[in-house]
């Protein structure tokens, strides 16, 4: 369950931080692109909180039943499990888009495995979500590429990035208790491959792996930046218990 809830608040915040950028995209092409980003990943959310609720209730006895509503509304900072990668601050176009792209490298590896997880559920969400991510993955690499590779400006942009966001991505690959399942080794090694190649396509140095590199998300341990987005996330829930749009 826990591995369950970690794949949905993971996506669920990453969702949220891309919704910020409804209606201010560089571009409409690409405002309406990243806009339906985001409903992928809300997808995958939902259909992950929804598979953690039936488990829930599933194993415990409470008044109340767990829902996908519930479990994204009403749970407290230290209870999300999300990657810090994915609640830090957008900052600029540069520093989203490869957010993304670090983030769809590692999902697709991650899908590609639990498509053939034991558990049949999640081997399914798996499968579904993998084509999304398939797109998200070229969308964002693609862009990478054209910042690093075109203005003074935009290969600037992207290098700031690169500082910021590196330190957070080792955090995928250290493995929590209820990562078991998963070959983090493999996903890894084939993670690095991939990043390696954009970014060298893209004129960027590859930073050193070996750094010192945040990490607490899986654990409930977060940055600031989490109780922001939640607080905004939640309100309406928690100010009107129940209310229904």
């Amino acid at each position: 369950m826990n591995y369950v809830l970690f794949m949905a608040d993971t996506n669920l915040i990453l969702a949220q931080r891309n919704a910020e950028w409804c209606g201010h995209g560089p571009v409409l092409e690409q405002d309406i692109a990243i806009t339906n980003i985001t409903l992928d990943l809300l997808g995958q959310a939902r259909n992950f909180y929804q598979y953690a609720a039936s488990l829930i209730n599933q194993s415990a006895r409470q008044p109340i039943e767990a829902t996908e509503d519930s479990l994204a509304n009403l749970r407290t900072e230290r209870e999300f499990k999300n990657l810090l990668l994915c609640e830090l601050p957008n900052g600029d176009w540069a520093q989203s888009i490869l957010k993304l792209f670090f983030f769809s490298a590692y999902t697709q590896l991650l899908y590609t495995q639990l498509q053939h997880s034991k558990y049949d559920r999640i081997a399914a969400i798996a499968q579904k979500s993998l084509k999304e991510t398939n797109y998200l993955l070229r969308w964002s690499s693609e862009w990478v590429i054209r910042l690093g590779d075109g203005t003074e400006e935009s290969n600037q942009r992207i290098k700031n990035a690169l500082t910021y966001l590196w330190p957070f991505t080792g955090e995928m690959f250290v493995a929590a208790d209820f990562e078991d399942e998963i070959d983090l080794k493999g996903i890894k090694d084939k993670w690095q491959q991939k990043i390696h190649a954009v970014l060298s396509e893209a004129t960027l140095a590859v930073p050193d792996m070996q750094m010192l590199m945040q990490s607490g998300g899986k654990q409930g341990i977060h940055t600031e930046h989490l109780g922001y987005i939640l607080a905004e996330m939640q309100y309406l829930q928690r100010t009107y218990p129940g209310a229904e749009w």
